[in-house]
């Protein structure tokens, strides 16, 4: 399919025919992620939201903690913090 670049105000647009954007789900005003690809291709993608339970999931529970944690740890409060 054939899309033709457009001018609109200061940016440039590409009109997505009413079927494509019927058949992928889309709709004015989506957020969408843009990406490109060395190749010179663009990946458009839902913006993803995220889920917490599925980010701690990702986690590796058994991984050593941060080598700076410990000094965080032992840093005396500067201001007004309640300890």
């Amino acid at each position: 399919m054939e899309v033709v670049l457009r001018k609109y105000g200061n940016s440039t647009v590409a009109v997505l025919p009413p079927p494509v954007l019927k058949d992928l789900r889309l709709s004015a005003g989506q957020s969408m992620t843009l990406v490109t690809t060395e190749d010179g291709k663009i990946v458009l993608a839902r913006k993803r939201k995220y889920v917490l339970a599925d980010m701690i999931a990702q986690c590796d529970l058994k991984a050593p903690p941060p080598a700076d944690l410990a000094l965080w740890n032992a840093a005396k409060p500067v201001g007004q913090e309640v300890w």
